[in-house]
């Protein structure tokens, strides 16, 4: 079974910086694209970074120049270096992986992690 777990999130003030993880496991035979997306209260899921396999990224506009999101194939984990952060960053931020696996070694699965909290406040 493969599974995406976030970890790194909690409460910082106004301006300070965050680093979140995400670690994929199980059965995995290869990753394609991975990345972090964002709900806040009240709003839906958005878009913050994906990166390639190969390193291509990109980036939602309004997060671009403060967060950096990079991965280690070799660990199958995915990063997000969030700087200056406002406190509408607030929200619970959700790793994402187009996955193949044992299971399903052909056709890509995307899967998601239960998302991990990050507030944004002073």
């Amino acid at each position: 079974q493969v599974q995406l777990v976030e970890s790194g999130g909690g409460l910082v003030q106004p301006g300070g910086s965050l680093r979140l993880s995400c670690a994929a496991s199980g059965s995995i035979l290869r990753i394609n694209v991975m990345g972090w997306y964002r709900q806040a209260p009240g709003k839906q899921r958005e878009l913050v970074a994906v990166i390639s396999s190969g390193g291509t990224t990109t980036y939602s506009d309004s997060m671009k120049g403060r967060f950096t999101i990079s991965r280690d194939n070799a660990r199958n984990t995915v990063y997000l270096q969030m700087n200056s952060l406002k406190p509408e960053d607030t929200a619970v931020y959700y790793c994402n992986a187009d996955i193949y696996s044992t299971r399903s070694p052909l056709i890509y699965v995307n899967y998601w992690g239960k998302g991990t909290l990050v507030t944004v406040s002073s």
